[in-house]
């Protein structure tokens, strides 16, 4: 079971179509890569190559 981790400020933002952008700070304090390309990902996921590379 996936741990819940409660929103905080700064964690996203609304896009103009009205959608939750999960900003760099959220996907750090999540602790892991979804592998589902976000636009934020500080984890650095690559779709063609289904790997991760960590920004540092």
């Amino acid at each position: 079971m996936k741990k819940y981790i409660p929103l905080e400020e700064g964690d996203f933002y609304l896009t103009p179509e009205g959608y939750r952008c999960f900003t760099e700070q959220y996907h750090l304090k999540r602790g892991y890569c979804c592998e589902s390309v976000c636009r934020h990902c500080p984890y650095g996921f690559n779709k063609k190559t289904s790997s991760i590379k960590k920004k540092d």
